[in-house]
């Protein structure tokens, strides 16, 4: 899927890939839906792991700035994953209440960072708008990153 992106997966090219008979990966997921529905597992899961990994209050640079990083990374180093994640078309996260439960931990792996950051000081409210602006944000910036002109543009974002 990284040389192709979501739009050329095809079963054959997966089966190829594994090493299995085309007919395999037909058997294992049923259909185009259900491995789309496990590449966002997995990635929600990744995403999830590399929010929740400790953040400082006293880092150099601002730790939020590390935490965006973070998600940005996440999605440079996963494009593939990233791209279904996010598409409705592909990922339907409303369909299957286990994969909206996963979706629901990255973001609550978030706000529990966030909540590490500013301190018992905010209310659950405003660290939730926080942590949704911040969402909004990297996940714009990692889009740009990978579709747009940024790339050349920008250094890491804690150069900034």
């Amino acid at each position: 899927m990284a040389e192709s992106g979501p739009d050329g997966l095809s079963f054959r090219q997966i089966a190829a890939n594994a090493g299995v008979s085309h007919q395999a990966p037909y058997h294992h997921f049923g259909d185009r839906d259900a491995i789309f529905t496990e590449i966002a597992f997995i990635g929600f899961r990744t995403l999830s792991a590399d929010l929740a990994a400790p953040v400082r209050r006293d880092e150099d640079p601002d730790p939020s700035i590390r935490l965006l990083e973070r998600y940005v990374n996440f999605a440079l180093a996963n494009t593939g994953y990233f791209r279904v994640m996010f598409r409705s078309d592909l990922c339907k996260i409303g369909e299957s209440p286990d994969l909206q439960k996963t979706a629901d931990s990255a973001f609550d792996t978030l706000v529990g960072t966030v909540q590490t950051i500013v301190g018992v000081s905010a209310s659950v409210d405003d660290i939730r708008v926080v942590a949704t602006t911040m969402w909004s944000v990297a996940h714009g910036l990692a889009t740009l990153l990978i579709d747009g002109p940024l790339e050349s543009k920008i250094g890491t974002l804690s150069d900034r």
